[in-house]
């Protein structure tokens, strides 16, 4: 009986992290390559981005923490909008602030990942998050969810293509 309530509880934890994963496998990828390309068309976000990559390690540390710390207002205003029973506005904004907040890490993470790699503790731990991220990807990738919703975005890809 503990062990089926101890899977029950894993599952149920799983859950939330499996959707903060296929999010940003999903969106991780295309927000990188926008501030990429921003980067390549203005002169001046290219100068902040080498700017950010020459950081110091601790320092590219921080410049990470940015976005996270900068959105959570407003993912607590979209809580607020929910509250007060403005469900589409709230998730919303809290959509709107979760591909903001991938999109600058992802970009910020690109640039500063060489500088924290130097941290002993960052360099241990990485190399076990990818192994344990990739690991639950290929779990979540053999399920059925993931296929019907990999599928429709498929579809949903090549009608905005054409």
């Amino acid at each position: 009986m503990f062990s089926r309530i101890k899977n029950l509880f894993i599952h149920i934890l799983l859950f939330p992290i499996a959707l903060i994963l296929v999010f940003e496998e999903w969106g991780w990828v295309p927000l990188a390559a926008f501030f990429n390309r921003l980067a390549r068309t203005l002169a001046l976000w290219k100068k902040l981005e080498g700017y950010v990559s020459r950081l110091s390690p601790k320092l590219s540390l921080l410049v990470l923490l940015i976005p996270m710390l900068t959105l959570l207002p407003m993912k607590f205003l979209g809580l607020y909008f929910i509250d007060l029973g403005h469900y589409a506005s709230g998730v919303g904004i809290f959509i709107f602030s979760k591909i903001c907040g991938t999109a600058f890490f992802a970009r910020l993470f690109s640039l500063t990942r060489p500088n924290l790699l130097k941290l002993a503790w960052f360099a241990r731990f990485y190399p076990k998050w990818i192994a344990w991220k990739n690991s639950l990807l290929s779990y979540f990738k053999s399920t059925w969810p993931w296929r019907m919703a990999h599928s429709i975005k498929k579809k949903a890809m090549e009608m905005i293509i054409h």
